[in-house]
Order: structure tokens, then C-alpha cells, then sequence
């Protein structure tokens, strides 16, 4: 009888499915990979490297990568330079593949550079953060516009 109880208890150990992919990562380490990715995604987008930044992006699939690289040639604004780049960065881990990064970013291209403070999801997909195509060209200045008929 104990035979066949162990029997059924590792049959049903082994039948149980298992997470596949990464392992548990500590919030820190999630933290710590997020504000990483969120810079180089603004370093990205400042060297006018829009074929690896929209890469680094999640859309809803209707804007072509061309596109986002054209919107974003023709913005006025772009990330600035050294310490203005990003402040006050923090992160709040919702999940594994999901955080929460409020900061201050600084933009180039007017007379002065333009600071906004909001917050961005970032989302792991594949093994890397993706940031939103939709704050990218709303940060730009890049949003669609509407034609006037």
C-alpha cells in the first residue's frame, strides 16, 4: 500500500507543469535591470538609433518600424545629454515582467531644456525591458496628428 501511494505521489509530482522561464529574480535585481534599461533606451533614442530602439519597444502593432523612426527624426525633442538625462528615477516592481518607473526626464530642442516627470511601464518581453511606442512619441512631441478635412 506505502508502495503505491509513493508511486501516485511521484507520478503526480512529475505531471505537474513547471514555470519555463527565467527563474525568481529578487525585487532589487528586477529594480536594478529596469532603471539599466530604461537609460539605455533613452541613450538609444538620443544617438538616433531608431531600428534598435523600437526594439526595445511594445506597440500595438500597427505602427511599422519605419514609422516610429520617422516620427521620431522629424520630433523637436530628443533625451539630454549626461545628468539632465534622467532625476529622481525610482522603480516599483509590480511583477516579474512588469515595473513601474517614475523620473524626471530632460529634453533637448527647444531654446532651454524641457524637463517632464511621469511614470513608464516597462514591460519584460523575451528577456528584455520594452518601454511603450506611445510614451516615446508623446515625450517627442511625436504623437499622431489628426488632418484637418
Amino acid at each position: 500500500m506505502l508502495r503505491h501511494l509513493l508511486a501516485l505521489f511521484a507520478l503526480l509530482l512529475f505531471a505537474i507543469p513547471v514555470r519555463a522561464h527565467s527563474p525568481y529574480q529578487s525585487d532589487t535585481e528586477i529594480v536594478t535591470g529596469a532603471q539599466s534599461a530604461f537609460e539605455e533606451i533613452l541613450d538609444l533614442w538620443r544617438a538616433g538609433k531608431y531600428d534598435e530602439l523600437f526594439e526595445r519597444t511594445r506597440g500595438n502593432g500597427k505602427l511599422a518600424k519605419e514609422d516610429f523612426a520617422r516620427r521620431l527624426e522629424r520630433a523637436t525633442l530628443k533625451p539630454a545629454c549626461c545628468w539632465q538625462k534622467v532625476q529622481n528615477l525610482s522603480v516599483h516592481v509590480e511583477n516579474d515582467d512588469l515595473a513601474a518607473v517614475r523620473a524626471t526626464v530632460g529634453l533637448e530642442g527647444g531654446p532651454e531644456i524641457e524637463f517632464k516627470t511621469r511614470t513608464f511601464k516597462l514591460y519584460r518581453e523575451r528577456g528584455r525591458w520594452r518601454i511603450g511606442q506611445t510614451d516615446i512619441l508623446s515625450l517627442a512631441g511625436a504623437s499622431k496628428k489628426k488632418s484637418r478635412r
